[in-house]
């Protein structure tokens, strides 16, 4: 059981404002900001370097966090500047060639289509959406049929819509990817601290997330996950001395681990930052944080339904912490600008058709109001946000 007055009083940010902008980026807690600052004054004395040398063991730890966070195993785990740098560290390194199909969903975010378009302009790769099941997820039956058909060389999609509700069945999705022998790349951006996840249950060959948004850590900092056997096998697009080694004058080794796809240089406040707010979701217990933001996401959208000229727009089955939602009378970007001028700020989010163009273009949405709950929000945070919508 969450003990919710702790997290509250670990969490500066709960006192001044009410903060539903999670999905965007979480308040992260004193003990991340304590973590960074102790490196930073570790710089300021030491000097950047000596400072490095003086926190291996405290960054050898981030990837054993890391990895208890996903069930795998350290050198399957690499810390990048982002997520999108995690992402296309991956993504533009598998090995694809012209007529590739690569199987994604709905769902996408544009910010991995745009790399899709930009193969299939480049190498002439195809790219295909799946069809959705009439919860708004993917089809598994469509799935499995398209497995088995000719050139698919990539499933790729997002775990949890950027736009709200949708919560792929990652798990029979990896299982069909695996029987199939065709490779898997998982987008858990908003799922990883919000969701159980365990990589070997679902399967993926790949996965990448952030550290700024459900974990709760500071920007600037995204990991990914690549199956050993899979590392071996792919060259990044960019190696440096961290990536590789010069063995002579003609020849060079890349690192037989996830490593291959870090860089040498890197904020390490920041990653210092991140393990701690990695070890301080594990100790809450990714579980029960999960239920707790369960219950408050169907909290808000009861709420919501009983507010005459407000329509929640989320789908799937099970729903997730992102709740979105339209109004009759005003745009969700003037719904977002009101609620930040309220004596108690209230942060949302906007979550437009630019980031998640197939499925708004398929909903008729041009904008929707991003409410996202994390465990420290409380029930009558969420009345406060419901009564300040219904005078608007």
């Amino acid at each position: 059981m969450l003990d919710i007055n702790r997290l509250r009083a670990d969490t500066p940010g709960c006192d001044p404002l009410i903060h539903l902008n999670n999905a965007g980026a979480s308040l992260s807690a004193s003990v991340v900001g304590a973590a960074m600052a102790r490196h930073q004054q570790r710089e300021i004395r030491l000097g950047g370097y000596e400072a490095a040398d003086a926190a291996q063991a405290e960054t050898a730890a981030v990837y054993g966090s890391v990895a208890r966070l996903l069930n795998a195993c350290t050198e399957e785990i690499a810390l990048v500047d982002n997520a999108t740098r995690a992402w296309d560290m991956l993504f533009y390194a598998l090995p694809l060639k012209a007529g590739d199909v690569v199987l994604t969903s709905a769902s996408e975010y544009a910010g991995n289509y745009i790399p899709y378009l930009q193969l299939k302009r480049r190498l002439g790769i195809q790219i295909e959406v799946l069809a959705n099941d009439e919860h708004g997820q993917v089809c598994l039956a469509a799935l499995r049929a398209r497995l088995q058909g000719p050139r698919v060389a990539l499933v790729s999609l997002p775990m949890i819509a950027s736009n709200g509700g949708v919560l792929q069945p990652v798990q029979a999705i990896g299982a069909l990817c695996r029987a199939a022998g065709v490779l898997f790349l998982l987008d858990a951006c908003q799922a990883a601290g919000q969701v159980p996840l365990d990589v070997r249950a679902i399967g993926c060959h790949m996965l990448t997330a952030t550290s700024r948004k459900y974990l709760r850590g500071p920007r600037g900092v995204g990991f990914l996950y690549i199956e050993q056997a899979l590392c071996q096998r792919l060259e990044p697009t960019f190696l440096d001395l961290h990536a590789a080694t010069l063995v002579s004058a003609d020849a060079f080794e890349m690192r037989g681990d996830a490593r291959r796809f870090e860089s040498w240089e890197c904020n390490l406040a920041v990653r210092l930052g991140f393990g701690a707010a990695v070890d301080y979701a594990l100790d809450l217990g990714i579980e029960a944080l999960w239920a707790r933001i369960q219950y408050l996401a169907g909290y808000l959208r009861a709420a919501l339904h009983t507010l005459p000229g407000y329509q929640c727009q989320d789908v799937g089955q099970p729903l997730t912490g992102l709740v979105t939602f339209t109004g009759e009378r005003h745009a969700p970007a003037a719904i977002q600008h009101s609620l930040a001028q309220l004596p108690r700020r209230i942060n949302v989010s906007v979550s437009g058709a630019s980031s998640t163009w197939l499925d708004m273009r398929q909903r008729g949405l041009e904008s929707v109001v991003r409410a996202s709950v994390h465990a420290y929000n409380t029930e009558a945070e969420l009345d406060s946000l419901v009564e300040a919508l219904r005078r608007l």
